[in-house]
């Protein structure tokens, strides 16, 4: 490894923690100035920012060529956004999903993750499923942003006759944003071109380096972003940053190459058989975690920091076709994923049952009051 590739992952690194600072400081206080719930900052605003590098990645790889790297990088960033990125929030502090998240964010991301797959099983992202893409996204945000306005209408009324709970310009919040918007992207391009120059380097194949080094470092602002919302308490930021940079990757990093291609992206067969299904496999794996105590608890969040530590594991091991790859495969099939259905099942079918038994207490108790 060169001392360049080295100063390029180090000094990226160092642009994203003040990124990620500057970007959460700036976006809480645009939500508290113009009334609109952090969640939805974090789904809207946030999210496009941190995925303005998956962004970026996709339409470089794109133009020279490369589309099996910008699917990968697609679908290694979403990935590691549920797997990585929430576990790790998780894990420093339980995150709370609020019952906008439970109803149309979490669904929404299963939905454009069953969308993405299904048009990616004719091997293509079709220039007409770009435009579909782009459009579902654009109708999720507008959705979202209308109902947050009018949900919180009361909040913005309370905000403008009190200055002292607001932010004196927005201005200046929006200059923090852009300030951490700028650092992020420079920091992951400097994290992604000394890590990516290493692993070439060693021989791996473009759609590995997209689904694993790329896509870890272009989600990186998100992990930057995430660690400073838990850390000063705006965990709706920090999920809504995840859930929202996952929609903006099917709906924007990987509809808008589509356009630029004649007749669409190639999608690699190795994507549609393992790597499509394990995305929205993640995307899944979520539902049941926000509707067992409405919240993702630390050792869900464990539970996904280790699976996504495992699927690196596979993908490092495919490519470099060590003879281990599959006594790791064997156990991850038959013992270590079926055991954690199971769990989440269990989660799923305690849930109800609580709820089932609170429904009938609460109707008892109605039933003997006068």
């Amino acid at each position: 490894m060169s001392w360049l590739s080295l100063l390029q992952i180090l000094g990226g690194l160092a642009l994203l923690v003040l990124g990620g600072e500057l970007l959460v400081h700036g976006a809480s206080a645009l939500a508290r100035k113009v009334g609109i719930s952090p969640l939805v900052v974090g789904l809207t605003v946030v999210s496009a920012a941190t995925s303005a590098p998956e962004l970026a990645v996709s339409v470089g790889a794109v133009l020279d060529g490369q589309t099996d790297l910008a699917i990968g990088n697609v679908v290694g960033s979403n990935t590691a956004n549920v797997l990585l990125i929430v576990g790790v929030a998780a894990v420093i502090a339980p995150l709370v999903v609020t019952r906008q998240g439970r109803r149309i964010d979490v669904p929404a991301l299963v939905l454009f993750s069953v969308a993405a797959l299904l048009m990616s099983l004719d091997g293509r992202i079709s220039t007409l499923d770009g435009v579909l893409l782009i459009m579902a996204l654009i109708s999720y945000t507008t959705l979202i942003v209308v109902k947050s306005r009018r949900d919180t209408a009361g909040a913005r009324e309370r905000a403008a006759d009190d200055d002292a709970e607001v932010p004196p310009n927005a201005w200046l919040s929006a200059g923090l944003i852009l300030g951490g918007v700028l650092a992020l992207v420079v920091g992951s391009m400097l994290l992604v071109s000394g890590a990516t120059a290493v692993a070439l380097a060693f021989g791996i194949s473009g759609l590995v380096v997209g689904l694993t080094v790329v896509a870890i470092g272009t989600s990186t602002p998100e992990l930057a972003s995430a660690i400073a919302a838990v850390r000063r308490g705006e965990v709706d930021i920090a999920i809504g940053n995840a859930v929202g940079s996952c929609l903006f990757n099917i709906g924007m990093v990987l509809g808008l190459p589509a356009l630029l291609v004649p007749g669409g992206l190639a999608v690699p067969a190795a994507a549609i058989a393992l790597d499509l299904p394990l995305m929205l496999a993640a995307a899944v794996t979520l539902v049941p975690m926000v509707f067992t105590g409405y919240e993702i608890a630390r050792w869900e969040g464990s539970l996904l920091t280790l699976l996504y530590a495992s699927y690196v594991t596979y993908m490092v091991l495919d490519a470099a076709g060590h003879d281990a790859q599959q006594g790791f495969s064997a156990v991850m099939l038959i013992f270590v994923l079926p055991t954690i259905a199971i769990a989440l099942l269990g989660l799923v079918v305690y849930e109800l049952g609580v709820r089932a038994g609170r429904s009938q207490v609460e109707a008892e108790a109605n039933s003997y009051s006068p």
